[in-house]
């Protein structure tokens, strides 16, 4: 698991263990993946309060409540620096290098003269329940895709216990709001139809990018990472571990900038060079397959479904996928030639 490359599990903020999943098709048919030591659902405000403590153990100051309101420039209009607020005043803070981690649409970016605007197409809204009360299977992650259920997108239970999950949606930009339905009522439908005795606890709104990335997370004397640079998973949406291998990438070359006395757009551009390498040739890739999946009729969904339900979760692979989906139709052949083309197997 990716996650483990930078910090070690801790049951402090480890909700639930994961073995697998189940995909539901529109009519609910269930697809069993089992994967053993899969993941994790992680307590996010626990986890990240560890990361900052180990950040404050490893050096680094912590000032919480303190906004970002702009960046300074040198004379060669490179960045070198923040303006934010804090405790109701106004400072300055001089710096040899900004990493820019301040979410969608990065404001600090843009201050900067980068361009991080979205196109609605390569943005999900998404509605996230914490409910109680409910049925599952502690042990897999739920998903359920469907045109009518959540157009362009899918619906999620990730289970934090034996009786409770987060319940969530995320839909296209471009299709939040036809037909007078946001993501909201769709998550809602969801909710009262499946789980009617859940207790809701809490709900979490927000925007998550799933492009190909932003094309340009570099400038002089500033790098952006994470959402801010667009990294999230095109197809999932998750974005934890993409954020930290960014991290990771964009530190390195900040460091190697610095002791060479020059953190122009060139010399930093290592940092995108090396993300393209290891991460972004695969957002490509990824785009493709799920865009040909989503041109996809729910009654085709459906048809996938019920062959590929008989298959042992233990043996669920991309080119089982393939083989099997071929073997009982091959009529299939004709529809999944886009999946082939795009790099599915």
């Amino acid at each position: 698991m990716e996650l483990c490359e930078f910090i070690d599990p801790d049951p402090a903020w480890v909700s639930q263990q994961i073995h697998g999943a189940r995909i539901f098709s529109p009519n609910e048919t269930p697809v069993t993946i089992h994967q053993q030591d899969a993941g994790y659902v992680i307590e996010r405000k626990v986890f990240d309060r560890r990361l900052t403590e180990l950040a404050a153990d490893a050096g680094a100051e912590i000032m919480v409540k303190a906004r970002v309101t702009g960046v300074t420039s040198s004379a060669e209009n490179i960045v070198n620096g923040v303006t934010f607020r804090y405790s109701g005043r106004e400072y300055t803070c001089k710096t040899k290098v900004v990493i820019a981690a301040d979410g969608v649409e990065s404001q600090v970016g843009r201050w900067a003269g980068i361009d991080t605007t979205h196109q609605l197409r390569d943005v999900a809204i998404c509605a996230q329940y914490l409910i109680s009360n409910i049925e599952l299977i502690p042990e897999y992650l739920d998903f359920y895709v469907g045109h009518e259920k959540a157009p362009r997108g899918y619906l999620w239970v990730f289970p934090k216990g034996d009786d409770i999950a987060n319940v969530g949606i995320g839909i296209r930009g471009s299709i939040s709001g036809k037909g007078n339905k946001l993501a909201i009522d769709y998550l809602n439908e969801f909710v009262k139809r499946k789980f009617p005795e859940g207790k809701i606890l809490g709900l979490v709104c927000g925007a998550v990018p799933v492009g190909y990335g932003l094309p340009q997370i570099v400038g002089d004397g500033i790098l952006l990472i994470g959402d801010a640079a667009h990294h999230s998973d095109p197809c999932s949406g998750g974005g934890i571990p993409n954020a930290m291998f960014s991290g990771k990438y964009a530190a390195e070359a900040a460091i190697e900038g610095i002791n060479k006395g020059d953190v122009s757009e060139k010399v930093l551009s290592s940092y995108a060079d090396k993300w393209d390498r290891e991460k972004g040739k695969n957002f490509k890739r990824i785009c493709r397959i799920r865009d040909c999946v989503l041109k996809y009729s729910d009654e085709m969904y459906d048809e996938y479904a019920e062959v590929l339900s008989k298959v042992p979760g233990e043996e669920m692979t991309l080119s089982k996928i393939f083989q099997t989906l071929l073997r009982h139709q091959p009529s299939l052949l004709l529809e999944l030639r886009h999946l082939i083309l795009a790099g599915w197997v």
